[in-house]
């Protein structure tokens, strides 16, 4: 066999997303672009702010020995005190250079935490639906990914996470604003997620960390607010990056912020430095390192993916289709008017409109829509979901 029997299992179940983008690239090829109405994939449409193309213009065009050679494998010192500074406002608590890992984005984050943390067979609680590359990311380390439902609403279940929590639980990993819901997880659930991860570990004598993958935090409506996930427990981590607030995914900047009350707190900073490097990421990028330093809190306007939402949320529902209304991040999830939600997503596949079923999330009977588009998508794509809608005696 060529190629690993793992990899090969994992390609044949891997993200519909892609395979959704992949379909419409054909389309694309086929009908011409404005022809097809594609909402598959979560890529920012907004160009960066005009800040970040002045940071780097300056950064790029200075020369000096070293700007471009390695570094610590946590990054420069200068940028993480910066981003420490931030996160410091941002949650309430004192966090300094030693607290903070520059990244390859959240996914290499990510993947830092679980390479530093996990034994084979640990297991990671995540509540559904979830970011479909999770499985992956936790199974590259040997890990066990345990998906728990949230309720109707998508909003967390805190009885749900306690009672799977076993003698193997390592971690729960929560995303807020959520990916693909759009929910915003408040600070009465997670003040309770906080008392069942202390009462477990307690209880099994062992730590279990709270790790929250906040890469839309800054993504939000209506004047809502992300709640600090570091003043839930101790044993919490923030891992994060500026691929949707600053519209950079390519250039894969992120961060991990450890809560300096984390037990214990040298081992987990010596261990994510040395899977950054053991795991071939060896550093984050040292321009981007340098620009995102001078950008802590400059964010692209989330109020233009606010309109957005109001203006994929008012046609769906006038045409009858129903979902919770986003809070942040730039996803809707409707529910599919049946239950095979795969069919339902090949409905409107021959509409030329492309999402992903929720089937991908962990959340059979649903849909994701990415509407960080161009509005002639969203308006251009009405009269397909009017016709799909009719099809199953939707309003």
């Amino acid at each position: 066999m060529a190629i690993s029997s793992a990899v090969k299992t994992n390609l044949q179940k891997s993200s519909w997303i892609r395979k959704m983008f992949e379909q419409g690239a054909q389309l694309k090829k086929q009908f011409g672009a404005e022809s097809v109405f594609d909402f598959s994939l979560g890529n920012p449409n907004l160009e960066p702010p005009q800040d970040f193309f002045s940071v780097l213009s300056e950064e790029a065009s200075l020369r000096a020995p070293g700007r471009h050679g390695y570094m610590s494998n946590a990054g420069y010192a200068e940028a993480r005190e910066k981003v420490a500074e931030y996160v410091s406002e941002q949650h309430g608590l004192d966090l300094f250079a030693e607290h903070i890992v520059l990244t390859c984005g959240a996914g290499g984050a990510l993947n830092v935490l679980f390479k530093t943390l996990l034994d084979p067979g640990d297991e990671v609680i995540v509540p559904s639906p979830y970011f479909v590359e999770y499985n992956f990311y936790i199974g590259n380390h040997g890990g066990v990914c345990t998906t728990v439902p949230t309720d109707d609403t998508f909003m967390l279940s805190t009885d749900a996470i306690a009672a799977a929590i076993t003698e193997k639980t390592k971690a729960v990993l929560i995303n807020s604003p959520n990916n693909p819901t759009g929910r915003i997880y408040g600070a009465r659930v997670l003040s309770e997620l906080g008392r069942v991860i202390a009462d477990a570990s307690r209880r099994l004598q062992r730590e279990i960390y709270l790790i929250s993958d906040e890469p839309y935090a800054k993504i939000v409506f209506d004047g809502a607010a992300v709640p600090s996930m570091l003043q839930v427990c101790p044993n919490s981590i923030v891992a994060t990056s500026y691929s949707k607030d600053l519209s950079i995914p390519g250039e894969r900047i992120g961060y991990i912020a450890v809560n300096p009350a984390l037990t214990p707190l040298e081992d987990m900073m010596n261990g994510l430095a040395f899977a950054q490097r053991t795991l071939g990421f060896v550093n984050a990028p040292a321009i981007m390192q340098r620009i995102i330093a001078r950008l802590q809190g400059v964010s692209v306007d989330a109020r233009i993916y606010q309109r957005k939402r109001d203006l994929l949320c008012g046609m769906l529902g006038e045409l009858g289709y129903s979902f919770v209304r986003p809070e942040g991040a730039f996803y809707l999830f409707p529910r599919s008017p049946v239950d095979d939600d795969v069919q339902f997503v090949q409905d409107l596949l021959q509409e030329r409109i492309l999402v992903v079923p929720g089937s991908g999330f962990g959340r059979p009977g649903h849909f994701r829509i990415a509407y960080c588009v161009d509005d002639a998508v969203i308006t251009g794509a009405a009269d397909g979901f009017r016709r799909v809608a009719q099809k199953y005696g939707l309003r």
